[in-house]
Parts: structure tokens; C-alpha cells; sequence
């Protein structure tokens, strides 16, 4: 793939510039590694390699070739794709779900005094998640009743019996799909065993018993361990609520101190950012000749320090790299999830160091800090001294920062929403729902997950949602993507009146949201099943989520963690959209299963679309059979012609 193949006029132009730089000073980025590897293997494409005993690996032919259809086991096409899929899908709820592990320990230790600078910042749903939970309160503390609810948490995930306990939360005839399927989520490592187990040589062999498997523990990530993750978060660190703030790598400061905060794990991002503003330490910044310590995040935890602190966003997963070749970067804070072991060799051109601080992420060329709840505020203060000590060695001359940041309107949870939408002291999802029942706006699409080297950076993610934005489909997003469209100006409010269609702006102008909702990390997709439910629980459009006029889509996803997403979201009755397809086109019958058969199981199913204009209309017609099928009324306004509504996406702001 050379370089116009990777670049087009949507591209970001802070990005373009910072490949350019990267080209000239001879670094290698994601985009060089991925074009030396030439082309990719076509049979691990295709779902038809099997790798899990040393009986193999067995590399089989489709129907017609000359290779076996079955492996040396005997395992066959269909086998080997669905153990596959499985373990995918196993692999990314064991990501998401260690992070929810994480923050319920963490929220026990700040409970039982044993976790310094960290405590309650969100008593009101802590005590709901008490009630929710069948945790007692009268007479007790606030940590007791916190201390209970971490440990309740917990459970979850040794549990062994019954379902875990969020998914009473789902509508009941999702529920009742769960169990007639026999995929009800008993308990989180539970059901991520079990398919590692079931996928072993000699276990389950039917396609069918190990998708539904793999489901299982998508669910139990989706309504268990992220699920977790994000209640326990807000808790410890607030529940987020419309915030704006700037993203894009023009955020770096020539002037000051530039920290970045990288991975998926917020805890010891929250104890920097403390950090960066104590006296003591931007003392010591200007002692160096610095006016100010600038922390800004990359990735996930970008994502959850934006919406809680209002911490500007350097950039996306495929600007790791580039961040470091600004050559304005004192300090990349790393923890665990979509780290490219590349930042440590971009940073050995530079003067960065690169901090790696989980025990369970070693990167070599990196410093280890390791990071624990009982030291944060300790750790927090030595990595920004290591920064503050670092700015000397700044080469002045090798800097560039791109002129390029945009503003930002962050922070939307079910709970802002529902003040958002109602007000203070007549809070709900009425006016959605309404504005859905009146045919203003048509539904609504979560457009979600990564971004990657194999399609035009961004470019997937915008057409997409201007595309939506201009059929009236409120536009709901998190992780990469809402960055992705935060960079191109999409969650402004004024982005309703430059490409809502008019159903959509006049929602919008009234209650004062940006058309595209930003509403957190990966791990907050758990929000959008909130989100669906209440929409449900308001009445009028829909008694579960496979009859709400709701779809989801990830154009640019990579990671086994959006195949565990996307199973919950399939698994939950929601209409699922790819930008490229699974790794399972080789078997007919697991790609019949995913793409069509799960519907009559669970009502949701993927489609794999990679043209966004096509996966645009894949929605809008999803959302109107829903919308007829509850006999909504007509849509009040057509899409307005291509090119007229949407406008031209605005051009990213200088630096003032």
C-alpha cells in the first residue's frame, strides 16, 4: 500500500503531517509495518487455520481446492472457524472484564482506607448499586456500603451458579432468549474458561454450541465485567456530564511539560493528573523553563480523563507514534490494552520516555514504574518529576507541533442524559423516545470501536456517521471512533447545523447536543446497553432491544475486544454492522449462523459492510422496518441530497 493509498482528503492533517515527519527523521510507524508485510495470509483471513493442538497447525483449503477440508483431528471448515471465533470473543470479555476487576479491587481498597487520594465521588450511585445489589445500608457507613458493593462485584466474577447480576437489568424477553439458548452468563471467569475449555481438541466440534459458547462470555463482559468497570469508575471518579475540551495533537505546548497518559486503566491517570497541578510540581516545571505540566491522553484513557476532568485528547490509536514524533513529548504514560510496543522504538529517536506501569504489560525499551492503589499519589509524583527532569533535554529544534486541535462537548452517560434531554427535575429519555415516535428523528446508531491501517485513517468512521447524521439517526459513540469524529468537529452542537438533516438539528437546537454523543472509553460500550434499556423502560418504541429502532456498527474494529462487544451487542438483539468481516468467511455455515440465523435466536446479527455510503443505508433500512414494524408514523422530512446536507467537514482549528 503506498502513500496515497493511505490518505485522502478527510485524512487529519495533523496526522499527515506527523507521518511526513516521522518519513524524514526516518521512524517507523503503524502504516510502514503494515505495508512490509505485504500481503496478509489469506487463510487466517478466512477463519481456516487451526493452531490449537500440535497435531497441526492445519492449514485447510476451501471446497474445491486442492488442500484437505478437514484437519488432522478431523475437524471440519466449520469447526476450526467457530473455535476460532470463540476464542476471540473469550479473549477480548477477558481484556475488558480484568479492567472492571481492576477498578471493583481498587474500590475495595479505597473502602478499607488502604488506597490513599482515592475514595467516593459519586455517593448517590454507589447507594443505588447497593440497592441494585441486595447490599443492606441501614446503619452503615458510606464505606462500609462501599466495601459490600466492591465485594458483591467481585463475586461476579468466581461465581458459579445462577446469572450474574446485571443482566436483570436487560429486558425480560432477553433474559428468557439467554436462558432458552442456555447462554445466561453465570459468572465472568467462569464463562471465559469454558470456552477455552470447549475449544480445546477434543471437546465441542458443532459450530453452532461453540458460537453460542463464545456468546456467553460476551455477555458476561458486556453485562458483567465492563459493566462493572464503568459503574464502579463512576463511583471512584465521578459520573461524567457534558464537558467540552479540545482534541488532536495540536494540544502538545511548546511551553510546558507534556505528559501523556496512554492504555485503558484511569486509576493512576486520575493520581497525574492531581499530580500535574500540585504547586510543588509546577514549581519544579518552571524551575526547568517551563510555564505549566500539560497531561493529555491518547486512546481509552484519554477517552475516560476527558470526560471526567476535561483533559484534552492528543490523539487516537493510530497517533501513538506520531505524539512521540512531535518531538514535544516528555513522558508517555502506558498501562495495558492497545499499546503498540512501536512507541518505545519511535521514542529511542527522541528524548521521550516511555513509562510502562501494570504488572501485566513489560515492553522492552521502556521504565518500569510499577503502579499500586496503596502508592499512587507517591507514583503519580515521581513519574511527573521524571517529566519535569526530562523537559531539559528537549531538542528545541527537533519539535514540531502540528497546528491542528478541535473542540470537543464529552460526557454523555445514561444519567446526563436523562438530565440533559428532561431536565434537573423532569429527567428521562421522553424526548428521545418522542422525537424517535414522531419522526424527527428516525433512531439511533452506536458507532463504535478502533481504527486501522488497512483503510484510510478516520475515513471509515466520518462517512459513516456524516452519512447518519444526514438520514436523521442520532449518532452515539465511544473509543476511537468518537475521537475520530471529535477530530473532524462532529461533537460540537454546531455540527447539528452544518450536517444534521432537519429532523435531527431541530432536536438538537432545542435541547443544545451535539448530533453525535460521545459517550466514553471502550469499556463504556457497557453505557449504550443502559442506554437501551432506559429507552425501553421510557415505552413507546419498543419492549427490547431487538424491536427499538437501534443499530450498531464499528467501521474500523481490530481487536478481539470489539468482537466481544459486538457479540454482546448481537447476543443483546441489536443490529450489528462491520467494516470488514470476521474471520470465518471460509465456513458458509458460521457465516450463515452470524449473519442470519442469530436473528431468529437472539434478534440481533452482524452484516459486514466496508463502503460506508452502503453501510449507512444497511442502517436507515434496519431502522425503518423497525420503525414500521411498531407502526411509528412517517419519517416527517426526506434525507436531504448528497453533498447538500451534510457540508464540508470544517477545517481543524489552528492553535490560538
Amino acid at each position: 500500500m503506498n502513500e496515497l493509498e493511505t490518505t485522502s482528503p478527510r485524512t487529519d492533517p495533523a496526522s499527515t503531517a506527523m507521518r511526513a515527519r516521522a518519513k524524514a527523521e526516518g521512524v517507523d510507524t503503524i502504516w510502514d509495518r503494515y505495508a512490509a508485510l505485504g500481503t496478509q495470509c489469506k487463510v487466517g483471513e478466512l477463519g481456516i487455520c487451526c493452531t490449537v493442538c500440535h497435531l497441526g497447525p492445519c492449514n485447510l483449503g476451501l471446497p474445491g481446492s486442492k488442500r484437505p477440508q478437514v484437519g488432522v483431528c478431523g475437524a471440519t471448515i466449520d469447526t476450526v472457524a467457530a473455535r476460532r471465533l470463540a476464542r476471540d470473543m473469550a479473549a477480548g470479555s477477558a481484556a475488558h472484564s480484568d479492567h472492571g476487576r481492576s477498578v471493583a479491587r481498587l474500590l475495595l481498597q479505597a473502602a478499607r482506607g488502604e488506597a490513599p487520594g482515592y475514595g467516593i465521588a459519586d455517593e448517590p450511585k454507589l447507594m443505588a448499586l447497593a440497592d441494585e445489589l441486595g447490599v443492606a445500608r441501614d446503619g452503615k457507613s458510606v464505606e462500609k456500603v462501599a466495601e459490600e458493593v466492591a465485594l458483591r462485584c467481585l463475586d461476579q466474577f468466581g461465581q458459579q451458579e445462577d446469572a450474574i447480576a446485571f443482566t436483570s437489568r436487560a429486558p425480560a424477553k432477553q433474559q428468557d432468549d439467554w436462558r432458552r439458548l442456555g447462554i445466561m452468563p453465570r459468572g465472568i471467569d467462569r464463562e471465559v474458561v469454558d470456552v477455552m475449555h470447549r475449544t480445546n481438541m477434543g471437546v465441542d466440534a458443532d459450530h453452532t454450541s461453540l458460537v453460542l459458547g463464545g456468546m456467553r462470555s460476551a455477555l458476561a463482559d458486556g453485562w458483567g465485567g465492563s459493566m462493572i468497570a464503568t459503574d464502579l469508575q463512576d463511583v471512584l471518579f465521578g459520573t461524567p456530564k457534558p464537558i467540552r475540551a479540545k482534541v488532536n495533537l495540536g494540544v502538545l505546548r511548546d511551553d510546558a511539560v507534556n505528559i501523556l497518559v496512554h492504555g485503558h486503566e484511569p486509576a493512576l491517570a486520575e493520581a497525574i493528573v492531581d499530580a500535574a497541578t500540585d504547586p510543588e510540581m509546577l514549581e519544579q516545571a518552571r524551575a526547568q523553563g517551563a510555564a505549566d505540566i500539560n497531561v493529555a491522553g491518547i486512546c481509552c484513557t484519554a477517552n475516560e480523563v476527558l470526560m471526567r476532568r476535561g483533559v484534552p485528547i492528543a490523539g487516537n490509536f493510530l497517533q501513538q507514534e506520531l505524539a512521540i514524533v512531535s518531538g514535544a513529548v516528555e513522558a508517555m504514560l502506558i498501562d495495558v490494552q492497545c499499546i503498540m510496543p512501536g512507541v518505545a522504538q519511535a521514542a529511542a529517536c527522541f528524548h521521550t520516555e516511555v513509562i510502562a506501569t501494570s504488572e501485566q504489560a513489560h515492553f522492552p525499551g521502556t521504565v518500569h514504574v510499577p503502579f499500586s492503589a496503596e502508592t499512587a499519589q507517591e507514583t503519580a509524583r515521581e513519574i511527573v518529576g521524571r517529566a519535569v527532569a526530562n523537559y531539559a533535554h528537549r531538542d528545541r529544534n527537533r519539535a514540531m507541533i502540528p497546528d491542528h486541535q478541535m473542540d470537543v462537548v464529552a460526557g454523555f452517560t445514561t444519567e446526563s442524559i436523562t438530565r440533559t434531554l428532561g431536565g434537573t427535575y423532569r429527567g428521562g429519555y421522553r424526548p428521545l423516545n418522542d422525537g424517535i415516535i414522531a419522526g424527527r428523528i428516525r433512531g439511533v446508531a452506536a458507532v463504535v470501536g478502533c481504527d486501522t491501517p488497512k483503510r484510510i485513517q478516520d475515513e471509515g468512521h466520518l462517512d459513516l456517521v456524516l452519512e447518519l447524521l444526514r438520514r436523521d439517526i442520532l449518532v452515539a459513540q465511544t473509543g476511537c471512533s468518537a475521537i475520530a469524529c471529535g477530530k473532524a468537529g462532529l461533537l460540537r452542537p454546531e455540527a447539528a447545523l452544518e450536517h444534521a438533516g432537519p429532523g435531527l438539528r431541530e432536536i438538537c437546537e432545542a435541547v443544545g447536543i451535539p448530533p453525535v454523543l460521545h459517550v466514553g472509553s471502550c469499556v463504556d460500550n457497557s453505557r449504550l446497553l443502559t442506554v437501551c434499556m432506559e429507552m425501553v423502560k421510557e415505552g413507546g418504541i419498543g419492549r427490547d432491544f431487538s424491536e427499538l429502532p437501534v443499530a450498531a456498527a464499528a467501521p474500523g474494529w481490530w481487536s478481539e475486544k470489539a468482537i466481544a462487544i459486538g457479540f454482546y451487542a448481537v447476543a443483546s438483539g441489536l443490529l450489528t454492522v462491520l467494516g470488514s468481516p470476521l474471520n470465518i468467511l471460509g465456513s458458509e455455515a458460521v457465516t450463515r449462523l452470524v449473519t442470519g440465523e442469530m436473528e431468529g435466536m437472539t434478534g440481533g446479527r452482524f452484516a459486514f459492510e466496508p463502503d460506508p455510503v452502503a453501510a449507512a443505508d444497511l442502517i436507515a433500512a434496519h431502522l425503518d422496518r423497525k420503525r414500521e414494524a411498531l407502526k411509528l408514523r412517517p419519517m416527517l422530512y426526506e434525507p436531504p441530497p448528497i453533498g447538500e446536507t451534510p457540508g464540508p467537514i470544517p477545517v481543524a482549528v489552528p492553535v490560538a
